[in-house]
């Protein structure tokens, strides 16, 4: 649910956060053709939506070609235990 006392959301339209929640679908490119055209038009005049999804999809872009890091094994334990995940530290 977005936050309206936080200066970003206050000033979103509906159409914003409308798009804005139809962005995951966009940047995978799973997003109806129809729906895809609405969003980029929407984009072409709204600044905020614009940098949004740009920022989405270099993060991405980065999870993607950004080599997995080596982790001690006793740091992927706390970490999985921590996440309470722990179940899938059997499933190496």
């Amino acid at each position: 649910m977005p936050d309206l006392h936080h200066p970003d959301e206050a000033h979103r339209s509906p159409d914003c956060r409308q798009m804005l929640s139809r962005l995951s679908d966009y940047v995978d490119g799973e997003l109806d053709e129809a729906l895809c055209r609405e969003l980029e038009l929407h984009m072409a005049g709204c600044e905020n939506c614009r940098i949004v999804v740009d920022t989405l999809r270099m993060t991405v872009d980065l999870v993607h070609t950004a080599p997995a890091p080596d982790l001690p094994e006793e740091v992927r334990t706390r970490l999985y235990v921590s996440l309470r995940l722990d179940p899938y530290l059997k499933r190496k």
